[in-house]
C-alpha cells in the first residue's frame, strides 16, 4: 500500500484523499479506512504532509539533515519566475522559473533556500517552492473558448491574468455555452504533474463579448470587485428613512445656523464632507469640517457593515464607480445635499495664524448646507470672476477666509518638513460605448488644494485626540523609507549633480524637502520627484501610531470619507462609542477588532489600486491603437536592463526594448543609463526623446515604442569606444537572434518585485513631462501641455 501511494504521488505531485482512493481502488467502506490508516502512519513518519486545502503530497527527502522551510506569499511574474514575500522587514527571495513548481500568484507557499543573499554583491536569496500551503486563486474570469480537445470538458477560458500560464478547462454544464460568453468560474482542480491545467465550474455568466463596458467589468470581476449588493444589504439600505427625524437629532450639536457648503467635482454625487469658517475676534480662524455620519446608519455587525468590510473601499475606474455602500445611502441620506438636514460628525477647530490647532471639539452634529459648490466655480471666485462672485455673494467672505487659512496651513506643513510629490494624473474620457476618445491631464486649482488642507487638518486633529487619550484606535501610517531604497535615490541624485544632506539610515523630511526645493525648476525636477516617490514605503492602516513620514505628521488617521473608505467609518464608530462610554470593555472590544480590520482595509485598498491601474493601462493602450505608426516626443521615465520606458506629455508610457535598438547598449545600474557601445548615445532618466509607436495591445495593456534619432540625443563617448572607432572595430548588435539569451537573464538581474516588467506602481502612477513637441500631435489637447500638480496624501 505504501509503495502504491508513493508511486501515485510521485506521478501526480499532489492529490486529495478521494482521488487517491479511487486511483488505488481503495474506495468503499471496507477499503477506505485501511488507506486512511496508512496515510496517517506515513504522515506521522514525516513521509507525507497535508496542506490547508486538504491535499497530500510527499515530503521532500534530503541526504543531509532535514532542510529548513520558510513560508511566504508567492508573487509571480508573467515571464514565469517570481519572488517570495515574507514580510515588510525582509527582502524578497528570488524563485526561478524552474523552481516555481505549480505555485500561482498570491499562493501561500513553503520554500527551501537554494542560495543565501549576498549583500556585498547586491543579490537576493534564491529559493525553491516545495509545497503549496494555501491557494489564493479561488475564482477566475475570462473569455470562454469552445474546444473539443478534451471531450469531458466544454472548453476552456482565457483569463486576462497574464500570470496564469495554463488553460482553465470548464466542466460540461446544463447551460449550453456558445463561445461568446465572459464567465466566472470556481476553481475545482489545480495544475499538478498529472495534468498541467486547471479545472473549474461555471459560477456566473458575467456578460458577452461585445457588450458595452464588458472589458472593464471583466477586470473588476476577476479581482472579485462586484457591483451588485446582496439582497439583505439592499433591504437594510431601503429600510433607512430618506430624512432624519427629530429623535435622530437628540444630543447633537446644532450647526444648522452656520454658513456651511460642500466643494466637490462637478460630477460628484456622494457629497460626504462640508466646511464652514469664521474669523474670530482674536484673529484666529474657526474651521468646521463636517463629515456625513455614516456610522449612525451602518451599525456594527449589520448586513451593511459586513458588506462594507468585505469591500473595504469604493473603486474608481475609468467609466464607473463600484461603491462601498449602496447608492440609497451614499447618494441619499448620507450625502450632504443643500438645504436639507443631515447628520454629521464634526471637527471644530480654532487655528491660529501659525497654522496650529489650539482648541478643538469632536462631536456628533446636525448641519444644513447653504449650497453645493464645485471646484471650478470656487476657483473662478478666487480668480475674481465677477459673475461667480455675484452668484455666490453669500459665501464670498467664507471663500476668502478659506483661501487665507489654506495658505497658512500649507506653509505650516512645509515648515515642519512635509514632502510634496508633484505628479500628474491622467483623466481618460470615454464615449457612450466605453471607448476612450481622449486622455488629458487633470488640473488642480486652489479650491482642490484648499479642501485637501482642511481634510488633512481634521484627520490630524482626530488622530492626535485619540492618541493622547491612549484609546485603541486605527491610524493611517507612513513609515520611514528603507535605507537601501533611499540610498538608491541619493546615488541617483548625485549622478544628476545634486547632493542630499544626510545618510540613508536616517534621513529627515526637512533634508529631503530642502533638497527638492533647491532643485525646483531645474531640468530633471519631475524625474527626481518620481524617483523619491518610488523610494518611499506604501502608506497603510495600523492599530499602532507610527506617524506619517510624507506629511511629517506625528498623528494621522482617515476620518473624512466614511462613504467610500471603511477605516473612516470605523473611526466614526469609535468616536460615537467612546463619547458614550469609554469603559475598559469598550476599549478591549476595539483593541481586538482594529488590527484585523486595519490589515484587511490595507489589502483591499491595494486591490482597488491594482484594479484602477489595470483598467487605466488597458484604456490607454486601447486609445493608442488608433495611433500606431505616429511619432511623438516624450521623456525617458525609467531605464532598466532590458530597455527604457518613455512617457508622453499626456502620461501614456511605453517601452523601447533593448532588442529594438540599433546597436548593443551597456546598462549602468548605478546611474540608470543605457549607453551605445559604438555610438556612445546615452539614454538617461529625464531626458527628452523622440519615438514612434509600433504596438499597442489592449489585452495586455502593453505599449511599445521605437527609438528615433533626433537632436535630443546625448552622446558621451568613452575612451573604449574611441579606441574601437580608431581601430574600425564593430559593435555587437542587439539582434533578434540573441534576444532569448538576454531575456532569460532578466529574471536574475532584477531581484525585486516588478523589476523585470514595468516600473513598480505607487500611489501616484505617472508624472508629467514639460517637454514640448515640435509638431503638435492631432490627438493632444492644449491642456496636456500644462503641468498639473497633485499632492500625495
Amino acid at each position: 500500500m505504501k509503495e502504491h501511494i508513493i508511486t501515485y504521488l510521485k506521478e501526480q505531485g499532489r492529490s486529495n484523499v478521494n482521488d487517491l482512493a479511487e486511483a488505488l481502488d481503495m474506495a468503499g467502506s471496507q477499503k477506505f479506512p485501511v488507506l486512511i490508516k496508512e496515510i496517517s502512519k506515513m504522515e506521522s513518519q514525516k513521509e507525507l504532509r497535508f496542506s490547508d486545502d486538504g491535499t497530500i503530497s510527499l515530503r521532500p527527502k534530503s541526504d543531509k539533515k532535514e532542510q529548513i522551510t520558510i513560508q511566504g506569499t508567492f508573487r509571480a511574474n508573467k515571464a514565469g519566475f517570481g519572488f517570495l514575500f515574507v514580510d515588510e522587514n525582509e527582502d524578497d527571495m528570488f524563485i526561478g522559473r524552474n523552481d516555481v513548481g505549480y505555485a500561482i500568484d498570491g499562493d501561500l507557499v513553503e520554500v527551501v533556500i537554494k542560495k543565501p543573499a549576498d549583500r556585498l554583491k547586491g543579490t537576493a536569496a534564491e529559493a525553491r517552492v516545495v509545497g503549496i500551503v494555501e491557494r489564493s486563486l479561488k475564482t477566475v474570469v475570462g473569455k470562454f473558448i469552445l474546444d473539443d480537445e478534451k471531450p469531458k470538458y466544454a472548453g476552456y477560458i482565457k483569463s486576462k491574468n497574464q500570470k496564469i500560464q495554463q488553460k482553465i478547462y470548464i466542466k460540461k454544464e446544463p447551460v449550453v455555452l456558445d463561445g461568446t460568453e465572459i464567465i466566472k468560474v470556481d476553481i475545482d482542480k489545480y495544475p499538478t504533474r498529472g495534468h498541467d491545467y486547471f479545472v473549474g465550474n461555471v459560477r456566473d455568466i458575467v456578460g458577452h463579448q461585445g457588450d458595452v463596458g464588458i472589458d472593464v467589468l471583466e477586470v473588476l470581476e476577476s479581482m472579485d470587485i462586484v457591483s451588485e449588493f446582496p439582497e439583505d444589504v439592499l433591504a437594510q439600505a431601503n429600510s433607512i428613512p430618506e430624512a432624519p427625524t427629530e429623535k435622530d437629532l437628540i444630543g447633537r450639536v446644532d450647526l444648522r445656523g452656520e454658513i456651511t457648503f460642500t466643494i466637490d467635482g462637478a460630477d460628484a454625487k456622494d457629497l460626504d464632507d462640508a466646511v464652514h469658517i469664521k474669523l474670530l475676534d482674536n484673529g484666529n480662524f474657526e474651521l468646521g469640517v463636517h463629515i456625513a455620519d455614516v456610522s449612525y446608519y451602518v451599525t456594527e455587525g449589520s448586513a451593511l457593515d459586513r458588506e462594507a468590510i468585505v469591500r473595504g473601499t469604493s473603486v474608481y475606474v475609468t467609466d464607473r464607480v463600484v461603491p462601498m455602500l449602496p447608492e440609497r445611502l451614499s447618494n441619499g441620506i448620507c450625502s450632504l445635499n443643500p438645504n436639507v438636514d443631515r447628520l454629521t460628525q464634526s471637527a471644530l477647530m480654532e487655528i491660529n495664524r501659525q497654522g496650529k490647532v489650539i482648541n478643538y471639539q469632536i462631536c456628533q452634529s446636525v448641519i444644513k448646507t447653504t449650497c453645493r459648490m464645485t471646484y471650478s466655480r470656487v476657483n473662478d471666485m478666487l480668480a475674481g470672476d465677477e459673475e461667480a462672485l455675484a452668484e455666490y455673494d453669500a459665501i464670498v467672505p467664507s471663500v476668502r477666509y478659506m483661501a487665507e487659512l489654506h495658505n497658512i496651513l500649507e506653509d505650516m506643513r512645509i515648515r515642519r518638513g512635509a514632502l510634496n510629490f508633484d505628479t500628474s494624473e491622467a483623466k481618460i474620457i470615454v464615449n457612450d460605448k466605453g471607448m476612450p476618445v481622449d486622455i488629458v491631464v487633470r488640473q488642480r486649482g486652489i479650491a482642490e488644494r484648499m479642501i485637501e488642507s482642511f481634510m488633512l487638518a481634521a484627520n490630524e486633529c482626530v488622530a492626535e485626540h485619540f492618541s493622547k487619550h491612549q484609546l485603541p484606535f486605527i491610524y493611517r501610517i507612513h513609515e520611514e523609507p528603507k535605507a537601501e531604497k533611499l540610498q538608491k535615490f541619493i546615488d541617483f541624485a548625485s549622478v544628476m549633480g545634486a547632493q542630499v544632506h544626510g545618510t540613508a539610515n536616517k534621513m529627515t523630511q526637512s533634508a529631503l524637502q530642502q533638497f527638492m526645493a533647491s532643485f525646483d525648476g531645474k531640468p530633471g525636477t519631475e524625474v527626481l520627484n518620481m524617483m523619491l516617490l518610488r523610494s518611499m514605503q506604501q502608506a497603510r492602516y495600523s492599530e499602532h501610531n507610527h506617524g506619517h513620514y510624507g506629511l511629517a505628521a506625528e498623528y494621522y488617521t482617515h476620518f473624512t470619507s466614511p462613504i467610500r473608505r471603511y477605516p473612516d467609518l470605523l473611526v466614526h464608530r469609535m468616536i460615537r462609542e467612546y463619547t458614550k462610554n469609554s469603559s475598559q470593555e469598550v476599549q478591549d472590544h476595539f483593541a481586538q477588532v482594529v488590527p484585523e480590520l486595519a490589515t484587511s482595509s490595507s489589502n483591499l485598498e491595494r486591490r482597488a489600486i491594482d484594479a484602477e491601474r489595470v483598467v487605466e493601462a488597458m484604456k490607454k493602450a486601447e486609445y493608442m491603437e488608433e495611433h500606431v505608426g505616429e511619432e511623438f516626443e516624450g521623456i525617458v521615465s525609467s531605464v532598466v536592463k532590458f530597455g527604457l520606458f518613455v512617457e508622453l506629455p499626456n502620461t501614456i508610457e511605453g517601452l523601447i526594448h533593448v532588442t529594438s535598438l540599433p546597436e548593443f547598449y551597456h546598462y549602468n545600474e548605478r546611474n540608470l543609463t543605457l549607453q551605445g557601445e559604438k555610438s556612445g548615445v546615452v539614454f538617461k532618466v529625464g531626458q527628452p526623446i523622440r519615438v514612434k509607436l509600433v504596438k499597442a495591445d489592449k489585452e495586455t495593456g502593453d505599449i511599445d515604442f521605437e527609438y528615433l534619432p533626433s537632436d535630443y540625443d546625448v552622446v558621451e563617448k568613452t575612451a573604449k569606444s574611441d579606441r574601437r572607432d580608431r581601430r574600425g572595430g564593430r559593435s555587437k548588435g542587439n539582434s533578434r537572434a540573441n534576444r532569448d539569451e538576454k531575456c532569460s537573464t532578466e529574471e536574475k538581474s532584477n531581484h525585486s518585485r516588478g523589476g523585470s516588467g514595468k516600473r513598480k506602481s505607487s500611489d501616484k502612477r505617472s508624472h508629467s513631462s514639460k517637454t514640448k513637441s515640435k509638431k503638435k500631435k492631432p490627438f493632444y489637447k492644449e491642456a496636456v501641455k500644462k503641468s498639473s500638480k497633485k499632492r500625495k496624501k
